[in-house]
């Protein structure tokens, strides 16, 4: 497929001189002001005025899923389906996944993605479900063939703006959702797995994949995508578009400051009653912490908050980062939230059997120094594809 004309369906423009979104303070909650930049980062400043005005009088995750709602109706109304997509897909975001509104939002959202930029993805089969895949590519012979995906709790449709401009300029993109992601967990029923290279393998093999390409994990993915290139020797590049080497680390960032050590011990001790006794503690005073350990236990199929910080635990390429042979380019920011930055710096030193690393990390100087370089999403993006011109 070729990227949709539709002027609507907007690509992201990561030329130097384009305008920057920016990372704005819309609320004090570091979290919550992170998701407002995250959909205004898709949509564009027009975003900025309604997502402001939420944030202003929002108090707990019924008012933020009633609001994006609302701004998502009003976009709507001004035929601004892109607006109305991402808010929607804002609303879904914040709902349990016991919420019975929840499956009809998620079908809303993309049956407006998928139009506006006239894609449908192929199935790919895998493990008696499957991979729902995109194969986008330019209307000439493409300079490199790039796989992506997301992380924790992405939809593969959300990255379609950052898709359909590396389609346009030349490269081929196959983009899925693995296990534990978008259509391959909502629709197949597919539980998160650490063993990365097994979906990648099934989608290479599907599209008939058999030289090397370039492999960007977004988020967790991340440190799936480096998972993947050291047992999968077709991915010859990779970009980890943030690095993320110790996913129970990240999680437990999320439960309090220093919990990580004692959510290891109690692990290690294997800990069960006390593990899901601290776990409601920390949902009963953090709402973060509440709604994460439910996408958690949504993503990895697991029935306790013991069980899914297991589950984190196994998502580490601490001891098989060794294995890549590739290039690989490990991307951080200076304030993110999610990973603590020594985890850049870890990762690299790793990954003793690379052909090459390169590291860059973005402050907010850029507007790009938090998770993902939402804010300055284009500088990232830029920087990569400059990284991928050096090695041909």
């Amino acid at each position: 497929m070729t990227p949709s004309d539709n002027p609507q369906a907007r690509a992201l423009d990561w030329r130097a001189d384009a305008p920057v979104i920016g990372y704005h303070a819309f609320h004090p909650d570091t979290s919550l002001n992170f998701q407002c930049n995250r959909w205004v980062q898709w949509i564009g400043p027009e975003a900025i005025p309604g997502v402001a005005a939420l944030a202003a009088r929002a108090d707990g995750y019924p008012e933020w899923i009633d609001g994006f709602l609302a701004l998502s109706e009003q976009a709507r109304d001004q035929q601004r389906t892109l607006a109305a997509a991402y808010f929607l897909r804002a609303a879904e975001f914040f709902m349990a996944p016991t919420d019975p509104r929840r499956p009809g939002f998620r079908a809303r959202f993309l049956t407006d993605m998928r139009g506006l930029y006239q894609v449908q993805p192929t199935d790919v089969a895998y493990q008696g479900g499957a991979l729902p895949a995109y194969d986008l590519g330019p209307a000439g012979t493409p300079d490199d063939t790039v796989l992506i995906f997301g992380g924790f709790d992405s939809y593969v449709e959300e990255f379609l703006p950052m898709i359909t401009g590396l389609a346009a300029a030349g490269y081929r993109v196959i983009a899925f959702d693995g296990p534990g992601q978008g259509g391959a967990l909502e629709d197949h029923g597919l539980p998160m797995t650490p063993e990365w290279e097994r979906p990648v393998a099934a989608v290479l093999d599907h599209f008939g994949i058999d030289h090397g390409v370039t492999a960007i994990g977004v988020s967790l993915g991340g440190g799936l995508v480096v998972r993947a290139a050291a047992f999968e020797p077709r991915l010859k590049r990779v970009i980890a578009f943030d690095i993320l080497d110790d996913e129970l680390e990240v999680v437990a960032r999320q439960i309090g400051r220093g919990a990580a050590v004692g959510v290891r011990v109690l692990l290690a001790l294997r800990a069960r009653a006390l593990v899901n006794a601290a776990a409601r503690v920390a949902a009963a005073h953090k709402p973060v912490s509440a709604w994460g350990l439910q996408q958690g236990m949504h993503i990895t199929g697991t029935a306790s908050a013991y069980d899914f910080l297991t589950a984190a635990r196994g998502t580490s390429t601490r001891d098989i980062s060794d294995r890549v042979t590739g290039d690989v380019l490990l991307l951080a920011g200076a304030d993110d939230h999610y990973v603590p930055l020594h985890q850049l710096s870890r990762q690299a030193e790793n990954l003793v059997g690379a052909r090459s690393v390169t590291t860059r990390v973005f402050t907010a100087d850029e507007d790009a120094g938090n998770h993902c370089q939402i804010g300055n999403l284009g500088l990232a993006v830029r920087f990569g594809l400059a990284w991928l011109d050096r090695l041909r």
